[in-house]
Parts: structure tokens; sequence; C-alpha cells
């Protein structure tokens, strides 16, 4: 029997157009660890394609910076406001883009199963998704976007639902 530690890092994205989720975690020995997250705003001056161009650029830099190994990514939640929906279909395209030309293998998640995966039930609040995420992982600053948090609910997802150690 080896003592080979097994390490896997994810970078998790809560996709959005003016505000964008992102966390790194990573899961060693069986115990997840965050090791960075944010909320990345775009301007709503800025024409569109320049802004779908910044989320691109700063998920490359995160990829680059931390060196996961999979994206996982929510799936997209269709609004009553369908411009919305488009802009967040098209950020989410650049996420997957940059996932796949990093190299990194890509899960995606309905909300409902974000929910399960971190409450036990698909029916939760941003508040219950909250409570859980902060009682699940060590956060050791302060988050002021819900996006955040659904980012690295979507990442604990991940490791609750795939077959990592």
């Amino acid at each position: 029997m080896s003592n080979i530690t097994k390490i896997t890092r994810i970078i998790a994205v809560d996709p959005g157009y003016e505000r964008l989720g992102v966390a790194v975690l990573e899961k060693e020995n069986g115990k997840e660890k965050l090791l960075f997250s944010e909320c990345f705003k775009t301007s709503a001056k800025l024409p569109h394609s320049e802004r779908l161009n910044l989320i691109g650029k700063e998920l490359e830099e995160v990829i680059k910076k931390y060196k996961p190994e999979r994206l996982a990514i929510e799936t997209l939640f269709f609004a009553k406001n369908q411009k919305s929906a488009m802009q967040v279909a098209e950020a989410r395209g650049v996420i997957m883009y940059e996932g796949k030309r990093n190299g990194l293998e890509i899960y995606e998640y309905s909300p409902m199963a974000v929910k399960i995966a971190v409450t036990g039930y698909g029916k939760s609040d941003k508040i219950q998704i909250t409570e859980m995420v902060k009682r699940l992982v060590k956060i050791e600053k302060e988050i002021k976007h819900d996006d955040e948090y659904d980012a690295i609910a979507i990442g604990l997802t991940f490791f609750a639902t795939s077959r990592v150690k």
C-alpha cells in the first residue's frame, strides 16, 4: 500500500454576464479546501463583445495561476428575461471554451443538482446554500456576493457527485 496523496483541483464557475462567481477548490485525502474565490464583474458601459472578452481573460488567468484539472459549471436556468438568458448563455460559451482550450474536463450541474448536493434539498434558497457552504468548507475572507458562494457550491457538487476521493 502506498502513501501517495491524491489531489484533485477544480475551478468552479457560477456563470453570469454582469457578475461571475469563480472558485478554485481541491480535495486532498477526502477533504475539500477552498484555494481561491471571487466575484468577477463586468461593466454595463462596455460593449457586449468586450465584456465576453474580459470574462475569458479572467478565467484564463485563474486557470493559469491555479492549474485546475477540471471545470465545474452550472447549467443555464432560463429566467423570464430572454435577453439576459442569451447573455449568460454566451458567457457560458466563453467559459467552456476557455476550459477546453486549457485542457480541462468539463462537468455541468443543474441548479437543482447543486442544491441537492450541498443541502440535501432541491428547493433550498440562497440563504440555506450559503449557510451549508460555510459549514462544508473553511472560508477565510469576507464574501459579499451570492455568486461567489454559488461557485463554491458548484465545486462542492463536483466533489459530492464524482468518484474523486
